[in-house]
């Protein structure tokens, strides 16, 4: 192995804007890599601390499916069940189309959370989460949001396309139901704990306060990068526990989740947090040919969309250096989960930058990872 390319990558990336980043390889269950470049903090010249605290936002939703395709084994309800089943108010659902409004004819499938193909929204300003948060003083409970969104109406019929929205905040609020604990507490006992990843969390602390990375916003139209509130947009309130965007966590927590998935779903001493044939499942393609052609981001060509997670599932489109089902997800500050189970190879990366060049960064440092294993 030689990663000196991948490191070169990282080291020009703060010259192009991004404040710092953080970047850990495991390989058969080993740290393999371990690279800081930039600065925690700009303005202060702080450099990146290893134990530094990042809102993860939508790398939250790996972990969220992870906690309800716990549930699907212990069988709970199966991917056909609909929604409402389990969650009543989602009983009858409507869709605004051309203007109007009109009864949907399909009801939203436990499926259809899961791949992003229910007709949510990622309207966080919506009137149905407004006026929980009002009627809560500002606590918006999970369930009580998650109930109040089934007024809202859908973009289309559930199951027929794809759209990037709430599901996995609606996903978040079933295992609540089927748990009967919170999301953050069902997490932190059959997850976080597990991997022993202790400065992972749904709500903030004083002490996670104190080790939050600083956030930024880029500008590339005006070739700058700028200090913003870190307040984390999607924790709709004091008790809301965003299953898509909600969680705060540290490098070396994250990369002990993807370890596991690239692992045999296994925590470092054995512990069994997800089955095999389940993450098979999980990273292979849940969405049809419409439902795909919705997903074509440019920087996820040759990618599916498996039950959360992006999947690789055509290399000649992609262009990647990797294994065909490698798999993760990513968030909107620039974190990357990459799991590969055919190389027992797990890659998280983070910055604390939104408008994060995703696009730019994360396909060529995929490539610079798997340069670096097979050298």
């Amino acid at each position: 192995m030689n990663f000196q390319s991948l490191t070169d990558f990282l080291n020009t990336l703060p010259s192009l804007g991004v404040p710092g980043t953080d970047c850990v390889i495991y390989h058969k269950r080993k740290e393999v890599y371990r690279h800081q470049s930039g600065f925690m903090d700009i303005e202060q010249q702080i450099p990146m601390a290893l134990n530094a605290i990042y809102n993860m936002y939508s790398a939250t939703k790996p972990v969220t499916c992870t906690a309800a395709l716990q549930l699907y084994e212990r069988g709970l309800f199966t991917l056909s069940d609909p929604l409402y089943a389990y969650i009543p108010a989602y009983k009858t659902m409507y869709i605004k189309e051309n203007g109007s409004i009109r009864k949907a004819e399909k009801p939203i499938l436990i499926r259809d959370l899961f791949t992003m193909t229910a007709g949510f929204d990622y309207n966080i300003r919506s009137d149905a989460i407004t006026s929980v948060k009002r009627n809560t003083n500002g606590a918006a409970p999970t369930l009580a949001v998650v109930r109040a969104l089934a007024t809202e109406p859908l973009s289309f019929e559930p199951g027929t396309r794809f759209q990037y929205s709430l599901c996995h905040d609606v996903l978040g609020g079933l295992v609540e139901v089927l748990s009967g604990k919170t999301l953050g507490q069902y997490c932190r006992e059959h997850i976080f704990e597990p991997l022993g990843m202790q400065d992972t969390t749904f709500l903030p602390t004083e002490e996670t306060e104190e080790r939050l990375a600083p956030l930024y916003m880029h500008y590339p139209d005006k070739k700058r990068t700028v200090k913003i509130s870190s307040q984390n947009v999607f924790r709709f309130g004091t008790a809301y526990e965003s299953g898509g965007g909600g969680l705060l966590s540290t490098t070396e927590d994250s990369i002990r989740f993807v370890d596991m998935l690239a692992s045999g779903g296994r925590t470092q001493q054995g512990e069994l947090v997800l089955s095999r044939g389940t993450i098979s499942l999980m990273r292979t393609n849940q969405v049809s040919p419409t439902a795909l052609y919705d997903f074509g981001w440019t920087h996820m060509a040759g990618y599916g969309y498996g039950l959360g997670v992006r999947t690789m599932i055509d290399k000649e489109k992609s262009g990647s250096l990797g294994s065909l089902y490698e798999f993760g997800w990513g968030g909107a500050a620039g974190a990357y989960m990459l799991a590969d189970t055919e190389r027992e190879l797990a890659v998280f990366y983070t910055q604390h930058m939104l408008e994060s060049m995703e696009a730019y960064i994360h396909p060529r440092l995929r490539n610079y990872v798997y340069e670096g294993i097979d050298a």
